[in-house]
């Protein structure tokens, strides 16, 4: 029985929306000449540069070291030398630091890269050290620390893993072909999530829009203690608090993490990415990106970590004329681009082109008090509420009214019939919030 949340929506997708992409298999996209590869690619304090100007490097060599406990090492993707330290524009408007590698095409892997040893005789902290060192974060959009998401502590348990494999956000479908190319890896993940959690219970739970990834997985599992949990389609099902309440009846507390309720959940590109760390040894070096909507040849690609999604772009037919906006992501989470040489971070689930024809805006009006936005949120806030709260800047009010809960999935601002832009402001209203909490 598929099992879901209360709240949500169902967003409608112009043209094909997913089905323009996920019946194509993922393919290499072509290797870069050269690759920006960021510091930034997880929660947390970016890398530090372990390479200078010059510097031969090889696939796989780690070339940036995580600053502090909420981090996971960078990789090169590309064998070549090191051109330049510099910053890049990153999707929405900020920037990090890059190492700019220009590619020999040579593939040469660091001989120093060997599949796990002995992982059965690894205690917890050396496998959790492990997965820090091998550069694994969800791969789901949040980018969090894998290691730090299973080092789990002593007073709170974990009960289940939960492999995501929803993908709920319109048009994206990098997760669908990953459920359908590797199910033996997102398996093999979720068993060295058990292992290194030490929780009770593994389930995968997919959108009952994707029946043959839901096969494919049903036959990865058997054997195994692992089930598979069919989901109704609806958005944002793939958002971690409401997974763990559809799937398993509990709540995650305000101000807590899915520890909190004894759940660890994890992506099903993740759990590849775990998987293929222990069998190969291998860290990030690349990911599926589905390029899609108003591109004359969508696809997924493969692609190599610090590869410019104009280039990606490039290989899908190109930019057409009356493109309006490209997004990093899918619609309702995505974040716009202001450059073509933004690079691909392990993060980067797709890129969604726009022309102006399905961009258009109506301009904001007055709120009409309908509710619809109440209704929607899946975190049971009230956006109109926070709306007006942080507009007149009553910031300590929306932060009493749980603004901080908000997942700003975007819900509320696609139901509003004023159109009004209630996520962008309560997301602005967070950072100021935030802001004040630090100058206390």
């Amino acid at each position: 029985m598929a099992k879901t949340f209360p709240g949500g929506i169902h967003p409608h997708e112009f043209g094909q929306g997913k089905s323009a992409t996920n019946g194509q298999p993922s393919r290499s996209a072509q290797p870069p000449q050269r690759v920006a590869i960021s510091m930034a690619q997880h929660i947390g304090a970016p890398c530090n540069p372990l390479v200078k100007p010059g510097q031969r490097v090889l696939m796989g060599q780690k070339i940036g070291e995580p600053r502090g406990f909420m981090g996971a090492s960078v990789h090169s993707s590309v064998s070549g030398t090191v051109k330049a330290l510099e910053t890049r524009f990153m999707a929405g408007g900020g920037s990090a630091q890059v190492v700019v590698i220009e590619n020999d095409f040579q593939d040469e892997w660091d001989p120093d890269i060997v599949p796990c040893q002995d992982p059965d005789s690894m205690s917890r902290e050396e496998l959790t050290a492990y997965v820090r060192e091998k550069g694994i974060v969800g791969l789901g959009g949040a980018a969090f620390p894998t290691s730090i998401k299973l080092a789990t502590p002593p007073d709170k348990p974990i009960d289940y893993v939960i492999v995501n494999g929803a993908e709920c956000e319109p048009f994206l479908t990098s997760d669908h072909r990953m459920m359908l190319e590797n199910p033996e890896g997102v398996v093999d993940g979720l068993n060295w999530a058990m292992k290194i959690s030490g929780a009770r219970t593994g389930i995968i739970a997919v959108e009952q829009n994707k029946p043959d990834a839901i096969a494919a997985l049903e036959q990865a599992v058997t054997g195994t203690p692992y089930t598979v949990q069919p989901l109704m389609v609806k958005y944002p099902q793939g958002g971690e608090k409401q997974l763990i309440q559809a799937v398993t009846g509990r709540q995650v507390p305000s101000g807590k993490l899915p520890m909190d309720a004894g759940c660890i959940v994890m992506n099903v590109s993740t759990a590849a990415a775990l998987s293929n760390a222990f069998k190969t040894g291998r860290p990030i070096t690349e990911r599926i990106v589905t390029i899609t909507g108003d591109i004359p040849q969508p696809a997924n690609l493969t692609a190599r970590i610090g590869t410019a999604i104009g280039e990606l772009i490039d290989q899908c037919g190109g930019l057409p004329a009356d493109t309006l906006k490209v997004i990093a992501g899918g619609p309702m989470m995505g974040l716009a681009l202001s450059s073509m040489a933004t690079p691909v971070v392990k993060a980067t689930g797709g890129v969604l082109i726009i022309n102006r024809a399905h961009g258009k805006v109506a301009p904001e009006s007055n709120c009409i008090r309908c509710g619809r936005c109440v209704e929607a949120c899946p975190i049971h806030l009230m956006p109109l509420r926070l709306n007006e709260l942080i507009l007149h800047d009553r910031f300590d009010q929306a932060e009493a009214a749980n603004a901080l809960d908000c997942i700003e999935c975007g819900s509320c601002s696609y139901v509003c019939p004023a159109k009004r832009e209630l996520a962008l402001s309560i997301r602005m209203g967070k950072r100021e919030i935030l802001k004040r909490r630090k100058a206390r």
